[in-house]
Formats: structure tokens, C-alpha cells, sequence
């Protein structure tokens, strides 16, 4: 199963805050804990229920979403905050990303779109402790920054969607057909099979076949470390 994500929703809209949960809770691995209508109740909620994942809206009744995170940042509350909102001027997307917002969603937005957010998300949460030093490589997946391999990839493997595949087969604990980790990312089943077979070629998935009654093999994947032999 992928990494458990408590989330809370900061959205007046309570039309609008009712389709997320759905489009969230797609994932069986994801929980909505709270749904706030403010800014104050966001605070409270935030405070109260230390969720994994924010995601907030722009204008609300009593005040700004962009207002509310610069306050828990300086709070010292770093709690991974995405902005799912209307507001779609220059000016508001780049003072959400100076306080901190790790992403940022314009309103009509795609449930696959929301689904990469959640993956980003988990790509992003540490391995181990929060006091732990880290190397290069894990500041890089801290901060999304995919490795400049775009170059190398063959024609149609995205590097960004080919992290996200990579991500959930690692979080696996168990062998996975296309099928499930494509509905997990928000991919087809056949867009998510070319993935899987290319991080079969690179080395870092194993590829097992299951035999059910009707005789025909059914393909499992799972992640293979670098560094496994057998």
C-alpha cells in the first residue's frame, strides 16, 4: 500500500470541498481528517490535528489563504501546504511559493492532476527521522527536483511522471500489476505498463509472472533495489 496521507482541506465551498474528498479519497490510502470554511478554523484544525498534507484555498470569508500560511510558517509549522484555488494572477502564485507552498492548483483542475499532487507529496516525505542529515540526492527529492536525465529517457517517458511510477513501486510492499499502480499515480493501465517495463530495463523494478486458473501469466512488478543480486 502507498504511504498513508492525513489531509486537511481549507475551502469555503462546501460544494467544492465535497468534490475534493472524493477526488482524494480515490486513494484508499489517503484520509481527509478535517474540512475548514476559514481562516480560523484552518489555524485550529491545523494545530489540532497535525496533518500530513494541507491544501488551501485563496480567499476565504476571514481573510487570505496566503495570509494563513505565511503565519504558520512563521509559526514554525512546516507542514507540506499546496494552494487549490481560483486565484490564478502572477502575483499570488509567487508569494504562495515564497512562503513555502510546494504547489499550487488554478481551479477546473483534473482528478489525475490532484492524484500527481498527492504523489509529490509522498515523494517528498523523509525516509527516516526528521533529524537526520541528508545527502544530496534526498535534498533533491525533498525539493522535486528530478535528476537531468531527460536527455537519456526514450521518446514518451516523461522524467517527472517516470519519479511518480518509481515513487509508488517503492512504497509497494508487495508486487503490483499495471493496472493498480496506474489507478494509484492517476495513469491508464497501458501508459503505466510502458513505465513499469522501463524501469524493468533500467534495473530497478523486477518483473513476476502469477499463473491463475485461466492459464495466461499476469504481469507483477516490484521494486528492486540497485544493489540486489539475486
Amino acid at each position: 500500500m502507498p504511504l498513508p496521507v492525513r489531509v486537511l482541506l481549507v475551502e469555503d465551498d462546501v460544494r467544492v470541498a465535497r468534490v475534493n474528498r472524493a477526488l482524494l479519497e480515490r486513494d484508499s490510502a489517503v484520509h481527509v481528517v478535517g474540512s475548514a470554511a476559514s481562516c480560523a478554523q484552518g489555524d485550529a484544525l491545523a494545530r489540532a490535528l497535525a496533518p500530513d498534507l494541507i491544501l488551501l484555498d485563496v480567499h476565504l470569508p476571514d481573510g487570505s489563504g496566503l495570509g494563513l500560511l505565511h503565519h504558520w510558517r512563521a509559526a514554525g509549522i512546516l507542514t507540506d501546504v499546496a494552494l487549490i484555488t481560483a486565484a490564478d494572477d502572477e502575483a499570488s502564485v509567487r508569494l504562495a511559493l515564497a512562503h513555502g507552498a510546494f504547489d499550487y492548483l488554478v481551479k477546473p483542475f483534473t482528478g489525475a492532476r490532484l492524484a500527481e499532487l498527492v504523489a509529490r507529496h509522498r515523494a517528498r516525505r523523509p525516509v527516516s527521522g526528521g533529524g537526520s542529515r541528508l545527502d544530496q540526492s534526498e535534498l533533491d527529492r525533498l525539493l522535486g527536483i528530478t535528476p537531468s536525465t531527460a536527455e537519456s529517457l526514450p521518446r514518451g517517458i516523461d522524467p517527472h511522471t517516470l519519479e511518480r511510477v518509481a515513487a509508488a513501486l517503492r512504497e509497494s510492499p508487495a508486487s503490483v500489476s499495471a493496472e493498480d499502480l496506474g489507478e494509484r499515480v492517476g495513469l491508464s493501465r497501458v501508459t503505466a505498463w510502458r513505465y513499469l517495463e522501463h524501469l524493468v530495463r533500467v534495473g530497478e523494478a523486477r518483473l513476476d509472472h502469477q499463473y491463475g486458473q485461466s492459464g495466461r501469466p499476469a504481469k507483477l512488478y516490484r521494486h528492486q533495489q540497485t544493489d540486489e543480486t539475486g
